[in-house]
């Protein structure tokens, strides 16, 4: 080795660590910029309208705005209000956690199982299958067809075959009765549920490699059910975290289903939940202030929710 190569192998790391951290971030932008490049549209699109709108509800939380004045800094009094003296949000936060923590859960592993099931059928037939099962998530006759099965008249087909049959004499008004609301939102909430996380998992099992499971044969997988646990599972972890998000988004924000089914607002606010205690004031009485009071809660509950599912996830496999 001469002389000048072992001289420039010595100058090297001195060369790295005389870089600041700006300058090597910037040598790497460089390097990629054509990565930067292709994906500056989803992130300016993302900022301006996910980041920024986040950032600026958290501002106005702290205010007293109406949308014709400029913001008055009130501090912490929409909070104070919003759990010291407003009932109705009590109740929206009692039943929005009774939707999250049936429909979350319940939708997250119905999606996997019948994903699961979807996987081990013929492309042609699972093309098919999946579409049959996708297709109610993105329908909105859904609600149209739930409301004539549950309609509050003797032409509802539930109340017309309870009729025929003898069990009741009158037409149950469902959606106007508050001890059939929530079970029925619930119902079609999950009905509705094989979304975008349920295709995540099919693409999820789709990625698998085959030859993970002849190698867990020879080290002593015995079952599908092991062969799930320590192969399935494992290889996709990206699309459950993902799956995951999905749920929990959708289990926190299917105010939708409720208004569409019961009314804005459900009877005896029932199913008042807090995406519908939010739409009241942000969009009827335009208390942007308090709003965003209203909305900053429900993205820290969703927040900590995804934490705790992130956590619960990375163990799996292990």
């Amino acid at each position: 080795m001469s002389e000048n190569t072992a001289a420039k192998e010595v100058k090297r790391p001195t060369a790295r660590k005389d870089m600041t951290m700006a300058q090597w971030t910037l040598k790497e932008m460089k390097r990629n910029k054509v990565a930067y490049v292709m994906i500056a549209p989803f992130f300016l699109i993302f900022t301006t309208f996910t980041v920024v709108p986040v950032i600026l509800s958290l501002a106005l939380s702290f205010t007293t705005f109406n949308m014709l004045e400029m913001p008055d800094f009130i501090f912490m009094d929409n909070y104070i209000r919003l759990f010291l003296d407003d009932d109705i949000f009590i109740t929206a936060v009692q039943n929005t956690l009774i939707f999250a923590a049936i429909t979350g859960p319940v939708s997250y592993i119905l999606s996997f199982v019948i994903a699961w099931f979807i996987n081990e059928l013929a492309p042609k037939m699972r093309a098919f299958v999946t579409l049959i099962f996708y297709s109610p998530s993105i329908s909105g006759a859904v609600y149209m067809i739930w409301g004539v099965i549950f309609s509050g008249d003797t032409y509802g087909y539930v109340n017309g075959m309870l009729i025929n049959l003898g069990f009741i004499t009158e037409p149950i008004q469902f959606f106007q009765n508050a001890t059939y609301v929530m079970p029925l939102c619930i119902v079609v909430a999950l009905w509705t549920s094989l979304g975008t996380a349920f295709l995540s998992f099919i693409a999820g099992l789709q990625i698998v490699d085959r030859s993970l499971y002849e190698a867990g044969a020879v080290d002593g997988v015995k079952n599908r059910w092991q062969e799930l646990w320590y192969i399935t599972l494992p290889s996709m972890k990206e699309q459950l975290m993902f799956g995951a998000v999905m749920s929990i988004t959708g289990s926190f924000g299917f105010g939708g289903i409720v208004t569409a089914l019961a009314g804005f607002p459900s009877v005896d606010y029932c199913a008042w939940t807090i995406q519908h205690h939010l739409e009241d004031y942000g969009g009827q009485r335009f208390e942007v202030g308090y709003a965003s009071a209203i909305a900053t809660v429900l993205f820290a509950m969703m927040f900590g929710c995804n934490i705790v599912i992130k956590k619960l996830l990375a163990k799996v496999g292990q």
